[in-house]
């Protein structure tokens, strides 16, 4: 009975010796994640336009945010959202990957995810003939936002594919898309490229009309899918390495609100109105036209890469430089 006794305590003390070192490696582990000092609450840049939607859930606290705060500033302009994160003003933003692509050697950041995937389409006004791409040859096609902006590049790309020759043989016309829309419904522009809901307050009430879904057309050119990894979440770099679970929370938090978002079309819209100022009925006519689905930058790497090659191929002016590796946060 003793003996059984020594046995007893003998493999005890080796189990318990053995779950010690266990636990003082798993604590040296954690000990080597850079997270310190830790946050609270952090903000995230989300532009005025069709990704106010899939945001809801987080604006407005419908989704768990996992004990941080996210702040959500709405930017107008690409130089409003460039100027917060160089001057660390904002650790996160939902930005176009055009764009973070181009401000990446400015202010270093990692995509996260990609969740919007389609957007864009060419309207014609009613008396604008469109039997193909030809019929733009020496007219203006009005395109939202401005010069380097996602839809400005995609219609310079197509354009090219199609044999015309930006500038010289089609004019591009800049304006914010709330201007664009009042242009196309009072007649004095007959073309332009818009992001949706805008597409669908155009289509309100006259006889404007879709001539061109513009990610068919890409794919077209391509030979890609008829879609586009559009905008996405990022996150400096800096931030990243210091605060890596502060960092998933907020992935997270979107990934989540915008599965909410889906799930309550109708609520999410409601939600939505305060920013964009849009009727609900414009905003749930449009959301068919769109598509926003979260996938980590771990699923999405490979296509996003070769959308920037493809369209740095084709419309060379628009990307500065591809981005290396470390632009994605594998």
């Amino acid at each position: 009975m003793k003996k059984w006794l020594v046995a007893l305590l003998a493999v005890l003390l080796v189990l318990g010796a053995f779950f010690i070192v266990a636990n003082r490696e798993d604590q040296q582990k954690n000990d080597n994640i850079p997270n310190a000092p830790a946050v609270s609450s952090v903000t995230l840049l989300n532009p005025v336009g069709p990704t106010v939607l899939p945001l809801a859930g987080i604006s407005h606290g419908k989704v768990d945010t996992r004990g941080i705060e996210v702040k959500v500033h709405y930017w107008k302009t690409p130089d409003e959202a460039t100027a917060m994160l160089a001057s660390n003003r904002a650790e996160f933003a939902i930005l176009p990957v055009t764009m973070a692509a181009n401000l990446h050697p400015q202010v270093p950041l990692a995509l996260l995810g990609i969740h919007e995937w389609k957007s864009f389409y060419l309207v014609a006004g009613p008396n604008a003939p469109f039997p193909g791409w030809e019929s733009l040859r020496g007219q203006q096609v009005y395109t939202a936002v401005g010069k380097g902006s996602t839809v400005d590049l995609l219609m310079r790309a197509i354009l090219e594919k199609k044999g015309l020759t930006p500038e010289q043989d089609v004019k591009m016309v800049y304006a914010p898309p709330q201007d664009i829309v009042a242009l196309m419904k009072s007649g004095k522009a007959q073309y332009a490229a818009l992001p949706e809901p805008f597409v669908s307050v155009t289509l309100q009430g006259n006889s404007t009309r879709i001539i061109a879904d513009l990610q068919q057309s890409w794919a077209e050119a391509t030979g890609g899918e008829e879609r586009l990894p559009v905008a996405g979440l990022f996150v400096k770099q800096d931030f990243l390495s210091d605060h890596p679970r502060e960092t998933e929370k907020v992935a997270a938090a979107l990934a989540a609100s915008t599965a909410w978002s889906g799930n309550n079309l109708d609520q999410a819209i409601r939600l939505s109105q305060e920013i964009l100022t849009l009727p609900a009925a414009v905003i749930k006519q449009a959301y068919p036209r769109q598509e926003f689905a979260y996938l980590p930058a771990s699923e999405c790497s490979g296509e996003v890469e070769a959308y920037l090659v493809k369209m740095k191929q084709l419309y060379p002016e628009g990307l500065k430089d591809l981005p290396g590796p470390e632009f994605y946060n594998k």
